[in-house]
């Protein structure tokens, strides 16, 4: 090896689309114009219908569908991609008829998500 090169390690290069996690600052703050008082409200908006919104979905009601698509539709307004992803799993599952998968995919979606908001939103 000539004295003017040296070893280099490998390094990965950063992701092309950086990756903020099961929530999308991005999308968030182009959602709520940079108003931080509003991200904070919407989070939490979130955080208590996607909860609520699941623990319906547990028991696969007749409108199921319905509100997995509700839920996909929240998701996707805040940046929580993974959660909307997951609801349009089970979306699909629910006309198939095998959303037991799905369903328990969504739960661990919802969870990260939460769990993301909380860290951001801090102790209440």
């Amino acid at each position: 090896m000539s004295p003017d090169l040296q070893w280099i390690d490998w390094m990965p290069s950063p992701p092309l689309v950086p990756d903020d996690g099961p929530i999308s600052l991005h999308q968030l703050r182009s959602m709520t114009l940079g108003d931080t008082e509003l991200e904070r409200e919407v989070l939490s908006m979130f955080a208590a219908q996607s909860a609520r919104l699941f623990a319906r979905l547990t028991t696969l009601p007749d409108d199921a569908a319905a509100v997995a698509h509700t839920l996909k539709g929240s998701a996707q307004a805040i940046g929580a991609a993974d959660v909307a992803d997951a609801a349009q799993a089970l979306e699909t599952a629910i006309r198939t008829g095998n959303p037991t998968r799905a369903l328990a995919e969504l739960g661990c979606a919802v969870a990260e998500a939460r769990s993301a908001i909380e860290d951001m939103l801090g102790p209440s």
